[in-house]
């Protein structure tokens, strides 16, 4: 059962971005072809068949779900905590202390699941670092909030970071947290720059500031103005797309449909942040549509929202369940996208049992340290 309080559209919201990304996962653990990379390799993968860059393709709208509900979780908290009396010290110091586990998780369990260097600046680590950031940056009203973040969105592309030493690793490593993301120095490497993810995120604060002003009666007002967002931002994708000059940070080298979509992830160009938020967006209507109509205590609904509810326990068990097999180690066979599809099913009902299991333990234990999970 939801806590009280709590948003369930964007519990649901979040929910669809974690079945998603187990789908991502899986498939990458144990498919022999699995695109990735994408903007650190500026084209796809020669041996890319459709059905597998298909595959991948879809679960891109994941990780720019996870950070904008992010940021509108921060406005959340910080509307709750201060209504219980909390002060804004108290509510810096709980974000700073929730960034630096989330950075640590990183390395010390999430970079292990893929095989990367302890040092891998990952989604979990980028996360980690925009709620440092944030803890502070929160003070400016969010209108100023939502103007930086669009304008670092709109501009980090002629970012140059040159007056930062490339030749030594300090600065190598900065410059791949900030906005450079690669692989060519070890054990430094990162794929999740904070920019541009702290002006999703950003953009993502001041969503959540919009919903500590609305009274929970007009909610089903969002529904509208999310479809127009929505469907104007895969509009603009197209037109960015199109042109193929500004906003692609990987350009169309022909005009198939793998051409049209092979965007750049790393960092994460305009052009996918459209395409992404757009559909973000529209299932954020869908959330607020089932809410509406009283379905979201349906089986298949509930158990989305428990994932949603739950996004880092979720994040952190299903690696290791799906990959099923220690650090280092190449799978001992490979699966075919329909067998893969059987294995993600049967993970996701593993960790629903799990995840409510879960649920339960945290909310009979409010003040360990599992608040911060």
């Amino acid at each position: 059962m939801a806590k009280p309080g709590r948003l369930q559209f964007i519990d649901f919201t979040r929910g669809i971005a974690m079945v998603i990304m187990a789908w991502d996962h899986v498939s990458g653990f144990w498919n022999q072809v699995h695109g990735g990379l994408e903007g650190i390799l500026k084209t796809r993968i020669p041996n890319l068949d459709l059905a597998h860059f298909m595959a991948r393709f879809i679960t891109h709208v994941c990780a720019p779900t996870f950070v904008f509900l992010a940021g509108t979780s921060i406005a959340l908290m910080e509307k709750s905590r201060t209504a219980r009396g909390v002060s804004q010290r108290d509510i810096s110091i709980h974000l700073v202390i929730r960034g630096i586990i989330l950075i640590a998780l990183d390395f010390l369990w999430v970079a292990p699941s893929f095989d990367l260097p302890q040092y891998a600046f990952g989604v979990i680590a980028c996360i980690g670092a925009c709620f440092i950031i944030f803890s502070f940056a929160r003070r400016l009203p969010p209108d100023v909030i939502l103007i930086l973040s669009v304008f670092t969105i709109l501009n980090h592309e002629f970012l140059d970071l040159n007056f930062i030493p490339d030749t030594v690793a300090w600065g190598h490593y900065l410059r791949v947290i900030l906005h450079e993301p690669g692989f060519t120095w070890m054990p430094y490497v990162g794929f999740y720059p904070v920019i541009p993810w702290i002006g999703v995120m950003g953009i993502g604060y001041w969503f959540g500031s919009l919903l500590n002003e609305l009274p929970p009666e007009e909610y089903s007002k969002l529904k509208t103005p999310l479809v127009i967002t929505g469907i104007a931002s895969i509009v603009l994708f197209f037109v960015v797309r199109y042109f193929n000059w500004y906003g692609n940070l990987v350009h169309r080298w022909g005009n198939d449909i793998m051409d049209w979509l092979y965007l750049s992830k790393y960092p994460p160009s305009l052009a996918f942040l459209l395409w992404t938020l757009g559909w973000m967006c529209l299932i954020l209507s869908l959330g607020v549509y089932l809410s509406d109509k009283g379905l979201n205590y349906n089986r298949l609904v509930s158990g989305i929202r428990l994932f949603g509810r739950n996004p880092l326990f979720f994040y952190l068990i299903h690696l290791w369940l799906y990959r099923f097999r220690l650090p280092g180690q190449m799978p001992p066979f490979y699966l075919t996208i329909p067998q893969t599809a059987v294995v993600w099913a049967v993970g996701l009902v593993v960790m629903w049992f799990i995840t409510g299991r879960y649920e339960v333990f945290k909310r009979a234990h409010p003040d360990s340290l599992l608040r911060y999970i």
